[in-house]
């Protein structure tokens, strides 16, 4: 059964990319009707393909690339590549691009991320929905089209020499432990640390390519996957653990003391680093980061800007404020001496760029950017989402010590806590984050909140 339905196309192109489980849900027609619609849609005459380590992954990019020769897009292969990587292709080369991933996702699975030149994002909203619409038509390119081709280009080292011209590590030598999970880090990380050979002593945990994950699921934010790196730091007496999802477009950090460190831990820590670059700079953060990191920003002379949650929100007010960086709680950051796009390996350079100036251990370096205990993301079914957020307006709304707002779902702060619940797009289910003053408050208002979510499911 041919997976080119409307109902299949319908269901794998997402709000920001296109994804699904191999082969009922993606398979190589689809990614060759994909490839001809965007480069018909977005009058594409040469662009760039990466591709991670699923074993599905080489098929789906080579289908891709032959939808996109046959309307007569000329391709350059970068072969195996992590997410950032391919958005530094498109960057460095100035050429729109196609990456073959399912990022943290299990074996089954794959996707492809687009992106205009020079990184731009391609989303529902900016050319998705009419790539979406023309795979569904099954109509031959013009009699006239050329044939475009095919050649190669290895740019794994150019991409490595780059990231660390933005982030040059100096100072004390590092010890360091890299989970890359099975996933993409294993293929960036090498050339990236070689250079860094007289810096830092690396340990590398599971970078042997290999889209089965045998080790554990390459999704650091979850933090039975972090347990295996936590475990190898202490036992090494690392200075610091770098876990990467499985397209290395994400980075978690675990300190000295085997904790995991929050992501908006390092993107204050990141920002930091960029204002002390550009004083008065914007930098931008989501709305389930910490608040920390807007008060951080705000006294160090920066101006903050919140944003919805989703890479393309982020990169569109990056655009808009020229902001020099933005930090996502989901681990994804973005730099705008990046193309505004997001690499887990130059936030895990700044990482070690800022450990390896100071004496200090990575905990103690760090505490200055943790003021508030988080909750973490808690997901639960609920089946009318709509009525358990205005219950839970109607229980917090209305309070003079209450701020309440709806840039993406239900935002709610006091002085001394605050949360945000949020309809995911594609599931049943609302997403909960909290913090508070302290643990205690914190687990207070995390449990008053499900107490309502769960109540009315």
């Amino acid at each position: 059964m041919s997976t080119i339905s409307p109902d299949n196309v319908n269901a794998v192109f997402k709000a920001y990319d296109v994804r699904g489980t191999v082969p009922d849900q993606l398979d190589e027609d689809l990614a060759r009707a994909t490839g001809k619609a965007y480069v018909q849609v977005l009058g594409v005459t040469s662009m760039v393909i990466g591709y991670d380590m699923r074993p599905s992954s080489p098929g789906l990019a080579g289908a891709f690339a032959d939808g996109a020769t046959s309307a007569g897009a000329d391709v350059t292969m970068i072969g195996l590549a992590s997410t950032d990587q391919l958005y530094f292709a498109s960057g460095h080369l100035g050429l729109p691009g196609a990456m073959f991933t399912a990022s943290h996702n299990p074996a089954q699975y794959n996707g492809i991320k687009m992106c205009r030149s020079h990184a731009q994002p391609v989303g529902l909203e900016s050319g998705l929905a009419e790539i979406r619409d023309a795979a569904l038509d099954a109509t031959p390119p013009a009699a006239s089209t050329r044939q475009g081709s095919i050649s190669s280009h290895d740019v794994l080292h150019a991409y490595a020499a780059h990231l660390l011209s933005l982030a040059p590590v100096e100072g004390r030598r590092l010890k360091v432990v890299v989970d890359a999970g099975n996933g993409m880090a294993g293929h960036t990380a090498p050339a990236v640390f070689d250079r860094l050979a007289d810096q830092v002593d690396l340990i590398p945990m599971y970078f042997e390519l290999d889209g089965t994950f045998p080790n554990h699921e390459a999704n650091p934010i979850d933090e039975a996957n972090l347990v295996d790196l936590q475990q190898r730091v202490l036992a090494e007496k690392a200075d610091i653990g770098l876990a990467f999802d499985g397209d290395a477009d994400r980075c978690f950090l675990v300190d000295e003391l085997g904790r995991a460190v929050s992501p908006s831990t390092l993107t204050a820590l990141i920002a930091a680093r960029e204002l002390a670059k550009e004083p008065g700079a914007t930098v931008i953060h989501n709305l389930i980061t910490s608040r920390a990191v807007p008060e951080i920003v705000a006294e160090l002379g920066g101006k903050p800007v919140r944003t919805r949650v989703g890479h393309s929100y982020i990169k569109a007010t990056m655009a808009e404020t020229d902001a020099v960086f933005g930090g996502e709680h989901s681990g994804h950051f973005y730099f705008r001496d990046f193309w505004r796009a997001d690499s887990g390996m130059l936030a895990a350079l700044h990482a070690l760029a800022a450990l390896a100036g100071t004496d200090q251990p990575l905990s103690e370096l760090l505490a200055d950017y943790e003021r508030y205990p988080m909750s973490g993301e808690i997901n639960s079914e609920v089946a009318d989402q709509g009525a358990v957020l205005a219950a839970l307006e109607a229980q917090y709304g209305g309070r003079d010590d209450i701020e309440v707002d709806h840039l993406d779902g239900l935002s709610v702060a006091s002085n001394d806590w605050a949360f945000n619940v949020r309809a995911s797009n594609t599931e049943p289910l609302l997403r909960l984050n909290a913090e508070g003053k302290d643990v205690a408050t914190m687990t207070a208002i995390r449990d008053e909140v499900l107490a309502t979510i769960r109540g009315g499911r």
